[in-house]
């Protein structure tokens, strides 16, 4: 009798850890970060987007951002039309924490900025990311 007790309470207890415990998140739920470079090698320029939160955007499985290509051509072609940049680089930065990807900015401004020989310059809020086509 006493080891019924015990072996009910025990599975109760298990049961109610288990119904109370968080659920990882989904990666693909809940948006993704990102920050766009845009750099030339025949331009001094280099053109920084703002930190954006896309709730678009998802991680794929290996923690890759899908439509990645996509996001680089829509600040490429903004830079072409708005900003006359022609022949440009654009890289894309992205996480899931803001902090993380802040930080990681920081770094690379601050390996632009050495030497002064680059001109760094922040688009602001004049260029949005627009959700990407994935087929």
């Amino acid at each position: 009798m006493r080891y019924t007790r015990f072996l009910c309470f025990f599975l109760m207890s298990v049961l109610a850890v288990s119904a109370f415990s968080k659920k990882p998140k989904d990666k693909n739920k809940y948006g993704v970060y990102l920050a766009g470079v845009s750099a030339s090698f025949t331009d001094s320029l280099v053109y920084f987007t703002d930190i954006q939160r896309v709730d678009s955007a998802a991680l794929d499985e290996k923690g890759l951002l899908v439509g990645r290509s996509q996001y680089s051509l829509q600040l490429k072609d903004y830079l072409e039309q708005h900003e006359e940049g022609t022949n440009r680089t654009c890289f894309m930065f992205f996480n899931t924490k803001k902090k993380k990807l802040e930080k990681e900015i920081h770094k690379l401004k601050v390996k632009y900025q050495k030497g002064n020989t680059l001109v760094l310059k922040d688009l602001g809020s004049s260029f949005r990311f627009e959700k990407a086509v994935v087929e």
